[in-house]
């Protein structure tokens, strides 16, 4: 349902970023008590993307080329030490200094800039990691509250080749 909604977003041209997020809990932000996903499609690209956008950019003309996030999950499948879940084509794991307690990144294995190019195998893969994820932090954690969102490239079509989506 996020790639066909995001899908069917990305062919109005006005839109620059589509925002594919999820709060659960109150303390969390959620307004219903109902599970729910929200989706904010936007004219501009929001300042904290940008930010991200730079240092992916940064990073990748500094190195020659390469990206910040395939790097990342090079390290730390060779680390070993915040894995907390790999799979075929994705890996979750807790960022190195971590903005909030039990965050979790899910990054897939191949680069991609943009969440739109998910294949059906890919959703497969996303939906069972998204879920082990979740389903463990209820199960050890209590149903805690919780956000994400689906990081991706703008959806203005211009060259993100830098970046690389992520959850």
């Amino acid at each position: 349902a996020y790639k066909d909604r995001y899908n069917d977003l990305t062919r109005d041209r006005r839109l620059k970023y589509i925002l594919i997020f999820k709060n659960h809990g109150k303390e969390a932000g959620a307004s219903l008590a109902h599970p729910h996903s929200q989706i904010i499609a936007m004219p501009m690209i929001p300042r904290r993307i940008m930010d991200e956008l730079e240092g992916a950019r940064n990073y990748w003309y500094s190195t020659g080329g390469n990206c910040i996030y395939d790097d990342i999950i090079k390290r730390e499948l060779e680390d070993k030490e915040r894995i907390v879940l790999e799979t075929d084509g994705f890996v979750a794991l807790c960022p190195y200094a971590a903005r909030f307690p039990f965050e979790v990144w899910i990054l897939p294995k191949t680069h991609d800039p943009i969440f739109e190019d998910v294949g059906d195998d890919e959703k497969t893969k996303l939906s069972y990691i998204l879920k082990w994820v979740l389903k463990t932090m209820y199960k050890r954690l209590g149903n805690p509250p919780y956000n994400y969102y689906i990081h991706t490239a703008p959806s203005d079509r211009n060259d993100y080749r830098f970046y690389h989506w992520h959850l």
